[in-house]
C-alpha cells in the first residue's frame, strides 16, 4: 500500500497553523487528516479527570518540566498515530510544536523515510505577541521562546506567511503545491539535531 503524505506544519504557537489546517481540510479534493498534538493533551487531561477526579498533584512542577514528563508518553502516541495514519495509506497534517532537539529526534527517527512534505508557516515575532494576547489561552512569551528553534531551518519544501496571506490563502497555497506533483525532498535532508 502507498503511504499517505505527511503535511508537516513547522510554525511557533499561535502561528496560525492550526487554521491552515482547517482551511485546508474545508478546500481539498483529497482527504486529509488533522492530527494535532494540543488534541492528544486534551484526551489525557478529560482522561484523568473523568478516571482518577479525586488524585491532585501533591507539588508544583515548573511549567517546562512538567511538559516534558507528559510529552514523552503522549508524543509517542502522537508520532505514533502519524506514522499509522501514513502506513494506512490517509494524508495527514501533522500541527505540532516541537521545540527542542529530543523531540525532533524522535519525530525523525520515526518519520524520516515517510513522505513528508515541510511547510514553514512564518509570522513575526511581533504579530506572534498580539495573537497571543487577543487569543487569552497562551503563555505571553511562548512564541517568542520557541521562535529561534523552530525557524532554524533553511530550508522547506513550501513556506508561507500568515500574516501576508489569509489561512485560506495559505491552505489553498499548500493544496496546490501538493497537485502540482512536486517531489517532497527537504525533510528527508535533515538530520538528527544535537
Amino acid at each position: 500500500m502507498e503511504r499517505g503524505l505527511i503535511i508537516f506544519l513547522n510554525g511557533t504557537s499561535s502561528s496560525g497553523k492550526t487554521s491552515i489546517a482547517m482551511e485546508m481540510k474545508n478546500q481539498a479534493d483529497l482527504p486529509l487528516h488533522h492530527v494535532s498534538v494540543d488534541q492528544f493533551f486534551q484526551n489525557y487531561d478529560q482522561f484523568i479527570d473523568t478516571t482518577y477526579p479525586d488524585i491532585k498533584p501533591t507539588r508544583e512542577l515548573e511549567a517546562g518540566v512538567m511538559s516534558d514528563i507528559l510529552f514523552d508518553p503522549i508524543g509517542s502516541l502522537y508520532y505514533a498515530t502519524i506514522k499509522l495514519f501514513s502506513e494506512l495509506g490517509l494524508n495527514v497534517i501533522v500541527d505540532t510544536v516541537i521545540s527542542n532537539d529530543k523531540w525532533f529526534n524522535d519525530f525523525y527517527d520515526l518519520l524520516s523515510d515517510y513522505p513528508i512534505m515541510f511547510v514553514g508557516v512564518h509570522c513575526s515575532k511581533e504579530e506572534l505577541t498580539r495573537r497571543e494576547q487577543s487569543r487569552g489561552d497562551r503563555e505571553i512569551g511562548l512564541a517568542h521562546s520557541q521562535f529561534n528553534y523552530i525557524y532554524s531551518y533553511d530550508e522547506y519544501d513550501l513556506e508561507v506567511n500568515t500574516e501576508e496571506l489569509s489561512s485560506a490563502a495559505c491552505a489553498e497555497k499548500i493544496l496546490s503545491y501538493i497537485k502540482s506533483g512536486q517531489e517532497y525532498a527537504v525533510f528527508k535532508k535533515l538530520s538528527r539535531r544535537c
